[in-house]
């Protein structure tokens, strides 16, 4: 089972984190992802929920669109967050909502995010903008066991390739952008993001 480990910063100025990346890492290319959080009808946001993305990547000139089904079993330690990721691709993707809906669940809460990736000596670093959030930084480990010498060994990895970035420790962000989200909308009101 591959395990993520990852950290987010907030980034005050994008522009220049997005030089240092093209300096330091390999550059892959533009993304935009489209998130809606599906939650069993009359059932909390705040509760199990399953993730479907629309995904639109530039790579070398060429786009690529897909769509995922995704659930997550997320820790937060330190800052930092450890994710066991369930993921599948859904063709076509505009079945997923009709899916969702069959079984009892309805859409609570979406999220868009654009911006750019990297990879880094195995690292994976996207420089994002999450709409009504703002700018951040993601980096991201995998790791094959979730052992404590491997959570600690990634962590400084990444904290180091944060610092080489320039951005300092006190950016992290712990929250999930879901909670970043709702804690910026009146209880019991839907958030959709609007299309740009």
């Amino acid at each position: 089972m591959v395990t993520e480990i990852e950290l987010k910063a907030h980034v005050a100025d994008y522009e220049a984190i997005k030089l240092v990346l093209s300096e330091k890492a390999k550059y892959l290319g533009v993304f935009e992802k489209e998130d809606s959080y599906w939650f069993p009808k009359e059932a909390s946001i705040s509760s199990k929920s399953y993730r479907l993305r629309k995904e639109k990547r530039e790579i070398d000139g060429m786009e690529k669109s897909a769509s995922f089904i995704s659930y997550k079993k997320k820790e937060v330690r330190d800052e930092i967050e450890i994710n066991e990721e369930r993921e599948f691709e859904v063709k076509p993707g505009e079945l997923a909502g009709e899916f969702f809906h069959e079984l009892g669940f309805e859409s609570g809460i979406s999220k868009r995010k654009r911006g750019w990736a990297y990879t880094w000596e195995g690292i994976t670093a996207e420089l994002v903008e999450v709409e009504g959030l703002g700018w951040f930084v993601e980096l991201e480990i995998l790791i094959e066991k979730q052992q404590e010498e491997n959570f600690e060994a990634a962590k400084k990895r990444l904290l180091d390739f944060l610092d080489d970035l320039g951005i300092k420790k006190e950016a992290l962000e712990s929250r999930f952008y879901t909670e970043m989200l709702l804690s910026r909308t009146p209880s019991g009101v839907t958030v959709t993001l609007p299309t740009p």
